[in-house]
């Protein structure tokens, strides 16, 4: 006997998916607030702190937009692999692998002006990103293997390969034993606009690009179709596997493009760590946009932050980053679940039937 069954929704209205959302967020901010009570902490104060740490001044600004760059950037990627209904979940090494070919043209290439630098920085990460993720696409077009095992173990090949670079291969001699990568010379730096690194405007591009591509694209609609269904797609004509393999491409080299960001303008050079997370947290925030590529833009300057404001929390009110991570996560867990309930209803199992036909 059944006590609950679970009934996938035809149709919501615009208001039920508002008042669902509204919902997650309240209880996110209640049950993050008595966790915090917990802890012995002032609920209104710490969420004031993260406002604050992450808005309150031109500098703070500044510390959100540089996170939320490579996170739009990333989910863009992300959003196009799933929306073909193919788990990319190697977002970290193809962010690796465009951040190795941007930091070859950088370390490698004579001097050049920086007008050509930069676009030349930028195809090579696209292309190496790109071509990091068409690797799982053909395994997976050609012999059905599992896209999200593969994408996530290439990962850490990306990992151990820069790991190598940074510690052995282009260890920089003047660093005196230290493992570190030369710092970039001038001309691959990323120039600034109104106090910001010009890659604010390369996402906000790539946000209108990708919006257009799935939506007004012959293969921004196949890949569509794909995901939807494959069967469909095959009676329709379409080449399901140059399909895959075509967003694959798009999906890593958006997240390469990411990987030249992240070197030349915030890092300024190759480190291991130069992904960040950014891969994996653009899983999140892709779902959280409903693989839309406008609500990306909003949904990771939020993430960004909650990011910004939980480092600032650290070092504001004496906090162990435990304590942010505790937030962020109880805030990503109810706005995460209320997606289930816009897409699934509860309803009372065969008991219910049962109890009915014996009141009966």
């Amino acid at each position: 006997m059944n006590l609950l069954r679970i009934a996938k929704r035809d149709d919501i209205s615009r208001k039920f998916e508002w008042v669902v959302r509204a919902a997650a967020i309240l209880l996110s901010l209640v049950f993050a607030g008595l966790i915090l009570m917990i802890f012995k902490l002032n609920p209104l104060e710490v969420f004031k702190t993260i406002l604050i740490g992450s808005l309150g001044s031109e500098m703070r600004i500044h510390q959100t937009i540089i996170k939320a760059v490579p996170l739009i950037i990333t989910s863009l990627g992300i959003l196009v692999a799933f929306k073909m209904k193919f788990w990319n979940i190697g977002g970290e090494g193809q962010i690796m692998m465009g951040a190795f070919a941007a930091s070859y043209v950088a370390l490698f290439f004579p001097e050049m002006p920086k007008v050509l630098a930069l676009p030349l920085m930028a195809l090579a990460a696209v292309l190496v990103g790109g071509f990091w993720a068409f690797i799982p696409a053909a395994f997976k077009a050609r012999m059905g293997t599992n896209e999200t095992i593969f994408t996530l173990m290439m990962n850490y090949v990306a990992i151990k390969f820069v790991t190598y670079l940074q510690y052995q291969a282009w260890m920089d001699p003047a660093a005196k034993g230290f493992p570190k990568i030369a710092p970039f010379p001038e001309w691959a730096l990323m120039p600034k606009l109104f106090g910001l690194h010009i890659g604010w405007i390369i996402a906000i591009l790539c946000v209108i690009g990708v919006y257009f591509f799935m939506k007004y694209t012959k293969k921004g609609y196949e890949i569509t179709v794909v995901g939807e269904s494959v069967e469909t797609a095959r009676y329709a004509g379409m080449n399901i596997n140059r399909v895959i393999v075509i967003a694959m491409v798009i999906s890593g080299g958006l997240c390469g493009l990411a990987g030249m960001i992240q070197v030349s303008a915030v890092e300024k050079t190759l480190s291991v760590g130069i992904s960040g997370g950014y891969g994996f947290t653009a899983i999140i925030t892709a779902w959280l946009a409903r693989l839309n590529a406008i609500s990306v833009f909003f949904v990771c300057i939020v993430f960004a932050m909650l990011l910004q404001g939980g480092a600032y929390i650290q070092v504001n009110l004496n906090v162990p980053s435990a304590v942010a991570n505790v937030v962020q996560g109880t805030i990503l867990f109810f706005v995460l679940g209320s997606e289930f309930f816009l897409q699934y209803r509860v309803l009372p199992g065969s008991w219910w039937k049962k109890m009915k036909g014996e009141v009966a």
